[in-house]
């Protein structure tokens, strides 16, 4: 799939996750407990996938990309312990301190999207140049040639 067509799907998603969680504003609890569970599913699949690529494509992609997908991998499986934990605490004082956590955290985790897109855009960028630059040496290299 081409890039640009790749990024419009990056944009797409951003779109969907805005839409769900504009619309879990007013859900009841269980249902918005099913959407959570359902977003944790789908993004862990996201990382499994994600993990397997940066495994089958070692060779293909830069290794500061393959430690940052192995890093982001275990920063998740920390996270997701560290959710689980305390959402088992019940007391009113820990449940807002949690509340408080998981607000700050889903900012910070908006923000680090943000940057990975600006990163991805940065890519994509490159990559063309790159190709450009490659095409143009080889066609003044068969120009030199002949």
């Amino acid at each position: 799939m081409p890039m640009s067509d790749q990024l419009m799907k990056l944009a797409a998603r951003a779109k969907e996750a805005e839409d769900r969680v504009a619309a879990a504003q007013g859900q009841a609890k269980a249902d918005l407990e099913r959407e959570v569970e359902h977003a944790r599913t789908s993004a862990q699949e996201r990382a499994n996938k994600l993990r397997e690529s940066a495994d089958s494509g070692k060779s293909r992609i830069s290794v500061w990309w393959h430690d940052v997908q192995r890093s982001w991998n275990e920063h998740i499986a920390k996270i997701r312990d560290d959710v689980d934990r305390r959402r088992s605490e019940h007391d009113a004082d820990r449940a807002k301190r949690r509340a408080d956590h998981a607000e700050n955290d889903a900012l910070f985790a908006i923000d680090f999207a943000y940057a990975a897109i600006e990163e991805a855009e940065y890519a994509v960028l490159d990559a063309k140049l790159a190709r450009m630059e490659a095409d143009q040496l080889a066609t003044e290299s068969v120009g030199a040639g002949a």
